[in-house]
């Protein structure tokens, strides 16, 4: 079941040729720990070429191209979307929020956030890219684990907005659901003592997402009713942006 489900959020969470059929489908929108399953297989193969022997802006690059190709736009497009909805001034109600959500076009409060996540994200990538290798390893896999934690908190604690993605989702999962994701990322912690990275610095990239998903949530249940697949990939995408730095920032002290 949960290999299925792991086959499922792969092939819905990334552009990997995997997963596509209905019953991997069902499996994974029945299983939140694939979410953060998924973020390993995304988070190592998003940070080889952190281990390569060259420049670090080369490598940063690397790294960002790596997550494009293996992730698409869907998550990116859901920022821009929320981005717009963030951006409605005045004492507009829930049903106008949701009417720019559902909006194909792009404004500028959906560009503005897709340029600042990148741009900052691109920051931070230097930053790792900067670290000693397997250091750089260890964070970026933390981080996108961390990422997909806090899609799989938002899954499992939160109430969709209306129907979609956000309530096929949930409708499956409980709060119980939150105690296999919570044992899912602590292998993690193993990687402190491998790589000499620290577990104050794995727990600053795995925590630091997880936090800006609930932030987004309950951002979202006041502003839009509830979350929906736009708000998912909206924390998965502003997730990485702080574990990355938060990762970057606690090992640079330690």
């Amino acid at each position: 079941m949960v290999l299925t489900a792991l086959r499922g959020a792969l092939g819905f969470l990334t552009r990997l040729p995997v997963g596509g059929d209905e019953r991997s489908w069902e499996a994974f929108r029945r299983t939140p720990v694939s979410i953060v399953l998924a973020g390993y297989v995304v988070g190592t193969l998003a940070a080889l070429p952190l281990l390569l022997p060259i420049p670090v802006p080369s490598a940063a690059a690397l790294y960002l191209v790596t997550l494009v190709l293996l992730t698409g736009v869907t998550h990116a497009d859901g920022l821009a979307d929320l981005g717009d909805a963030a951006a409605v001034h005045g004492g507009v109600d829930v049903a106008r929020r949701r009417e720019v959500l559902k909006d194909a076009a792009t404004g500028v409060g959906g560009a503005l956030a897709v340029s600042l996540a990148f741009v900052t994200l691109g920051l931070g990538a230097l930053g790792l890219a900067g670290t000693r290798p397997r250091v750089a390893f260890a964070l970026a896999l933390s981080i996108e684990v961390g990422a997909k934690a806090g899609v799989a908190t938002l899954v499992c604690g939160g109430e969709a907005a209306h129907e979609g993605l956000g309530s096929a989702l949930t409708e499956a999962a409980t709060p119980t659901a939150l105690l296999p994701v919570t044992v899912a990322v602590l292998p993690l912690f193993a990687l402190a003592s491998l790589t000499t990275v620290g577990a104050p610095a794995i727990a600053a990239a795995l925590l630091a997402p997880v936090a800006v998903a609930w932030l987004v949530g309950r951002w979202a249940a006041g502003a839009l009713g509830g979350i929906s697949g736009d708000v998912l990939g909206a924390a998965n995408e502003l997730g990485r942006v702080a574990g990355i730095h938060a990762g970057v920032i606690v090992w640079t002290l330690s």
